[in-house]
């Protein structure tokens, strides 16, 4: 009788293993169901994230601050959902996010787009993106590192480094950059320190990172998303997204995020008639491959594979999963006007750093205290702080 009793015990223990919920790689579904079955609190999410911090950040540099008052928004977030609040029903409520540092939010942390110049700033408001965090019941748990002034501060700093929190390293490869400016945010979903995260894009700050650190990023149309409180590059080009593990997370920030704001009117306002009705997250399905083309760029310089063999040849496996789910790959597909679109880019950055100049004005004018106040003041800081800030590395005009 022994061995049957201690059969059935094993039995029993592997039962109780198997329904613990571990919170590395979880998913907000994942998270969402582990809350309903009492296995997860926010309080402890926020925790197991603040401990991975204080541990991986000072070798990846992922994060510039983390916001004090995060178990305070937990504990809150836990009564809300013991209470039935209306609000607990959302997707994103109690699930850390992480927001680039360039993303203001009205609390205890600061909004420096990773410079010093900036450091106890007062914003006047929440971004219009953090207000429909807090809508949905997000917690704001800090601010992710990133490219100080989204690389605008030199074309020849690293991707990634900021006086701030200096260098941010490639989770996967250390030795290889991990590209910006949203690179705190890339590098924080990967390495679990956060569930999901915000980045910003004026030309690839999104797409690159995401990339490079194997997330999950959307670069949003300009408008879908609010700019209002974001230090800007481009009104033109400057959008949010998110930057998450898996394509249904950046579908539920993307849903909790989009819309009108009073404080960017224009572009929200036009570009919000084109949400669709009940958001995003519903055509999120299985089979949503099938039938849908993919170019696959070959030829073309900076763009595609070249001739590039060994990278080519680990592509073809997830070439083929594309084509077993239904995917058309369009081999070697030509860009019409090529040449001429790529003459565009000289053009892009001559506009660019006249519209930010003139966007940076007047987001610093905005501010309600600071210690500078236009792009003149900021340069005039670096080089007064020149040790400060790493003298190799200075703000121009």
């Amino acid at each position: 009788m022994i061995a049957p009793i201690i059969l059935v015990i094993l039995l029993l223990h592997n039962v109780v293993e198997s329904s613990k919920f571990t919170i590395p790689e979880a998913t907000i579904n994942d998270i969402q169901a582990a809350f309903n079955q009492n296995k997860l609190t926010s309080k402890h999410l926020v925790e197991f994230y603040i401990q991975r911090i204080r541990k991986l950040n000072p070798i990846y540099r992922a994060l510039i601050e983390v916001n004090p008052d995060a178990f305070h928004l937990a504990e809150i977030a836990d009564q809300q959902r013991k209470n039935k609040d209306p609000i607990s029903r959302f997707g994103l409520h109690g699930i850390p996010v992480l927001v680039k540092d360039n993303i203001a939010t009205k609390d205890k942390l600061n909004t420096t787009a990773g410079s010093y110049a900036l450091l106890n700033s007062v914003v006047p408001r929440d971004a219009g993106v953090v207000n429909k965090l807090r809508e949905s019941g997000a917690i704001i748990l800090g601010k992710a590192s990133m490219s100080e002034w989204a690389r605008f501060r030199s074309s020849s700093a690293p991707g990634g480094w900021n006086a701030r929190a200096k260098q941010a390293v490639n989770p996967y490869v250390a030795t290889l950059k991990p590209c910006g400016s949203s690179t705190g945010s890339a590098i924080s979903v990967a390495m679990n320190m956060v569930t999901v995260s915000l980045g910003t894009e004026t030309d690839g700050s999104i797409l690159c990172p995401s990339s490079f650190n194997s997330v999950v990023g959307i670069k949003p149309t300009v408008g879908l998303t609010s700019r209002a409180g974001v230090i800007p590059v481009s009104p033109r080009q400057d959008t949010v997204g998110p930057m998450c593990r898996t394509v249904a997370d950046a579908v539920y920030v993307l849903d909790a995020i989009v819309g009108f704001d009073t404080n960017d009117p224009a572009a929200t306002r036009k570009a919000s008639k084109y949400i669709p009705k009940g958001g995003y997250l519903k055509h999120l399905k299985l089979g949503g491959l099938k039938g849908k083309r993919l170019g696959i760029m070959r030829t073309y310089p900076y763009f595609g594979f070249g001739n590039d063999t060994e990278t080519l040849n680990k592509f073809k496996k997830h070439f083929d999963i594309l084509r077993q789910n239904g995917a058309i790959l369009i081999e070697n597909l030509e860009i019409i006007n090529f040449n001429r679109i790529i003459s565009m880019i000289n053009g892009e950055d001559i506009a660019v750093s006249a519209e930010f100049k003139l966007a940076l004005n007047a987001y610093l004018k905005n501010l309600v205290s600071s210690p500078v106040r236009s792009l003149s003041d900021v340069i005039a800081f670096n080089k007064k702080y020149a040790d400060l800030v790493s003298k190799d590395h200075t703000l121009t005009s």
